[in-house]
C-alpha cells in the first residue's frame, strides 16, 4: 500500500468512525422512553441532549404562536423600527426563559411568529411574551388631594346609581333616611373603603363591583385636570396586585391608591432585576426583585425622596401597585430598591425576566394559537423514520440485483451518508444548532436517492471503460474521473438552491435546506472518496480478473 493509499483509508476511517460515534448519541436518546430517561442523573440526561440531534416542534411538540402588534398610538419614528425591538425583546425574554431552539421571525408588517419546541407551560410562556412591562415608580396623592378625588369619584357614581334607578334618595318606608343610607347613597364609593393608616383598603368582596363602576365612567371628566390642560387628569387610580388580612373578622383586602398622573422615573432606568427571598417583611418568605438603577436613576430617586419624606411612592408594574412604602428618610443614589408582594418563585422569575429584557415597544395580541403534543410528535419521527427505511431498503433491493458487488459497496456508503449527517446535525458549531424537522426528514430521504445517484454514474462509467476493453484498474480510475464533473455540477446546483432555501426560508423551509445541504456534502465525500478507497484496495490487494459491476 504506497503512503498515498495508507492516508486516504485512514481519511476514510476516521470519519466514520466519528460519524457513528456522534450518531449513537442521537440513536441513544431518541429510542429512550420516558421511563429509561427518567432512571438517568440530570448531567447524563443533559449530556444526550447536548450532543443528540435537536428536533423542531413538529417532531417533539411545542407551541406555535402568531403575535399581532399593534401600531396605533404610535409616531412615525417609534413605528418604523418597532417591529425589529419587538421582535428582540421577545427573543431576549425566551433566552432567558429557557426554551431550546426557539423560532422568533418577522412576517409581514404587522405579525412576529414564536415557535417553542419542548415547551411544557404554555400558558406562562404566554403570560410572559405578551406582558408589556411598563414599571413606573409613581408618587401616592397626599391626603387632602385623594380625598377630593374620591369625593368626585362618589358624586360621578352616585349619579350614574341614580340615573340607572339602581338607587333611590328615598326610603322604601317613606321615613327620612338614617345617616347609614344617607352616605350609602351619596358617597357608594369611598364608603366602602377602610382606612387602617393613611392608605384606603376596600374588602375583596367588593372589589368587582367598585372596578365594573369604574369602568363604566368617564375618568377624564371625573378627576380634576391640569388648569394649563384640562382633558388631562392629574391622578391615576390603581389597585394592589395583593390582599392582606386587617382584623381578625378574616376578610381579605385590597389597597386602593390615588396616584399622581406624573411618574418619578419609569423602569428604563432599571439595569438590573434578581430575584431574592426576604425582600419583604411582610411575606418573609416569599421571594422579591432587587432593583439596581442606572447612575441617573439613582440621582432622580434619591432627590425625590429627599424632598418627599413621609409620603409614599409605589412601584407600578403595567397599571397594578406592586408594593408600597412611606419615605422615611433620602435614599442615596447606589442603593437597591425591591419589587415586593406575596410573589410565587415562578412569578418573581418572570416579572425578573420582563423586567432585564426590556419593555414591549408596542401592545400584542395572539391571533393564532397552536400547540404539538409530545405525542403526535412521537408519531411523526416513527412515520418518518419508516418512509426513510422503506425508501432504503428500496434502493439497496435496485443496487444490489442491478449492480451486484458494487451495489453493496455504494449500500455500505448509503448507510455512512446517513450517519454524517446525523452527526453534523448533531455537531454544528453554532449557536443555536438548526434542528431537525419534518420537512428534514423529507430532506435526508430526498439525500438518500441523490448519493445513489452519483454511484449510478460512476458504474455506469466503469462498465463504459471495461466495454472499452481496458484494465479493472484503469475502468475504476477513469470512470470516476469522467463521473467527477457530471456529478459536481449537478450537487452544486443543487446547493445553490439550498443555499436559497437557508437565506430566505423560515421555519421548517429552512430545516429542509439544513439537511439538504449537509446530505449532498456527505454523499459527495461517500460517493466520490470512500467508495473509490474501497475500490483501490479491492484491486491493488487481490487480483481481481472480473468485478462484479
Amino acid at each position: 500500500m504506497t503512503p498515498k493509499m495508507r492516508w486516504k483509508v485512514l481519511l476514510v476511517l476516521v470519519v466514520v468512525i466519528l460519524a457513528a460515534w456522534r450518531a449513537s448519541y442521537t440513536f441513544r436518546f431518541l429510542s429512550m422512553s420516558e421511563e429509561d430517561l427518567a432512571a438517568l442523573s440530570t448531567d447524563q440526561v443533559e449530556q444526550l441532549e447536548a450532543n443528540a440531534i435537536r428536533l423542531g416542534l413538529d417532531l417533539q411538540g411545542g407551541m406555535h404562536m402568531v403575535l399581532e402588534v399593534d401600531k396605533e398610538g404610535l409616531s412615525a419614528d417609534e413605528a418604523k423600527d418597532v417591529m425589529a425591538r419587538a421582535q428582540e425583546v421577545i427573543t431576549n425574554r425566551i433566552d432567558q426563559f429557557g426554551v431550546a431552539e426557539p423560532s422568533i421571525q418577522v412576517e409581514g408588517e404587522d405579525r412576529i411568529i414564536v415557535q417553542l419546541p419542548g415547551l411544557q407551560d404554555e400558558q406562562r410562556a404566554k403570560r410572559l411574551i405578551g406582558r408589556t412591562a411598563l414599571l413606573e415608580f409613581m408618587p401616592v396623592a397626599v391626603m387632602e388631594e385623594t380625598d377630593i378625588v374620591l369625593r368626585a369619584i362618589d358624586r360621578a357614581i352616585s349619579e350614574q346609581m341614580l340615573a340607572s334607578g339602581e338607587i333611590s334618595m328615598e326610603s322604601d318606608t317613606g321615613l327620612p333616611l338614617s345617616e347609614t343610607e344617607r352616605l350609602e347613597r351619596e358617597r357608594p364609593f369611598s364608603v366602602r373603603l377602610r382606612f387602617p393608616g393613611e392608605l384606603p383598603f376596600m374588602a375583596e368582596s367588593d372589589v368587582a363591583w367598585a372596578k365594573t363602576k369604574l369602568a363604566g365612567l368617564d375618568l377624564a371628566e371625573v378627576l380634576p385636570t391640569y388648569p394649563d390642560d384640562p382633558g388631562k387628569p392629574r391622578y391615576r387610580l390603581a389597585w394592589h396586585a395583593d390582599t392582606r388580612v386587617l382584623s381578625d373578622d378574616g376578610e381579605d383586602y385590597r389597597g386602593f391608591y390615588v396616584l399622581e398622573d406624573e411618574p418619578v422615573m419609569l423602569g428604563s432606568s432599571v439595569i438590573s432585576a434578581d430575584v431574592r427571598p426576604g425582600l419583604d417583611q411582610d411575606y418573609p418568605n416569599a421571594p422579591g426583585i432587587s432593583l439596581r438603577l442606572s447612575r441617573q436613576g439613582g440621582r432622580t430617586f434619591a432627590d425625590y425622596t429627599g424632598r418627599n419624606i413621609g409620603n409614599y411612592v409605589t412601584l407600578v408594574l403595567d397599571d397594578v401597585v406592586q408594593s408600597a412604602a412611606v419615605i422615611k428618610s433620602r435614599i442615596p443614589a447606589g442603593t437597591p430598591a425591591s419589587l415586593t408582594g406575596n410573589f410565587t418563585d415562578e412569578e418573581a422569575s418572570d416579572i425578573a425576566i420582563v423586567l432585564r429584557a426590556g419593555r414591549l415597544p408596542a401592545p400584542m395580541t395572539v391571533i393564532e394559537e397552536r400547540t404539538v403534543g409530545p405525542s403526535l410528535g412521537r408519531d411523526s419521527i416513527n412515520l418518518g423514520v419508516r418512509a426513510m427505511l422503506i425508501g432504503f431498503l428500496l434502493v439497496v433491493l435496485f443496487m444490489l440485483i442491478y449492480y451486484k458487488a458494487a451495489g453493496a459497496i455504494a449500500v455500505a456508503a448509503l448507510v455512512v451518508n446517513v450517519l454524517l449527517i446525523i452527526a453534523l446535525m448533531s455537531s454544528l458549531p453554532v449557536d443555536p444548532r438548526p434542528a431537525l424537522t419534518l420537512p428534514g426528514l423529507a430532506g435526508i430521504i430526498l439525500t438518500i436517492g441523490m448519493a445513489v445517484d452519483a454511484n449510478v454514474l460512476i458504474f455506469e462509467r466503469i462498465r463504459e471503460e471495461l466495454r472499452n476493453q481496458k484494465t479493472i484498474r484503469a475502468a475504476i480510475r477513469d470512470g470516476y474521473e469522467r463521473a467527477f464533473l457530471t456529478i459536481m455540477d449537478a450537487n452544486v446546483t443543487t446547493l445553490i438552491a439550498a443555499g436559497v432555501l437557508l437565506y430566505f426560508g423560515t421555519g421548517t423551509i429552512k430545516g429542509f435546506g439544513v439537511t439538504l445541504s449537509l446530505g449532498i456534502i456527505a454523499s459527495m465525500f461517500t460517493a466520490i472518496v470512500a467508495t473509490r478507497v474501497v475500490f483501490d484496495l479491492i484491486t491493488s490487494h487481490w487480483n481481481v480478473k472480473h468485478l462484479s459491476i
